[in-house]
């Protein structure tokens, strides 16, 4: 299985992770954390996070809940996201957990937030999704 290092190490190979700023902040026992600070040139023309951020991090987040349990070597085979309300903040977290898992595929939910600067979090997205190990 997959342990935090390792873990944080595969975020860090990823290119995309990197220009974006994401960090691993909770990984392990079904579930992930994945955080990103919240900065300009991240935003859409009013202002709010992108909507494109939102899903990154939702997308990500549910894959490394899935890894928890199925190993390092997966793809996300789908995901959908619903936005609640516009993401405004200094921090985005995305925490995701497991709610099935199979030998090669596990399912699980994504609730997106933003913190502000008194650390208080609101929820501006919720995603359920889907990785596979790779064949």
């Amino acid at each position: 299985m997959l342990d935090f290092a390792a873990a944080r190490a595969g975020l860090a190979s990823q290119p995309f992770s990197r220009l974006l700023g994401a960090r691993l902040t909770e990984f392990g026992e079904g579930a992930a954390t994945l955080e990103l600070d919240i900065r300009e040139e991240l935003q859409q023309q009013n202002g709010y996070l992108h909507g494109g951020v939102l899903a990154y991090a939702a997308d990500n987040a549910l894959t490394f809940a899935a890894g928890t349990v199925l190993g390092p070597a997966l793809l996300t085979a789908g995901f959908a996201i619903d936005y609640l309300r516009p993401a405004v903040g200094v921090t985005l977290r995305a925490r995701a957990v497991v709610v099935q898992a199979g030998r090669s595929r596990a399912t699980c939910r994504c609730d997106v937030y933003t913190v502000d600067t008194d650390g208080e979090p609101v929820l501006c997205a919720a995603a359920q999704g889907s990785a596979r190990s790779k064949p």
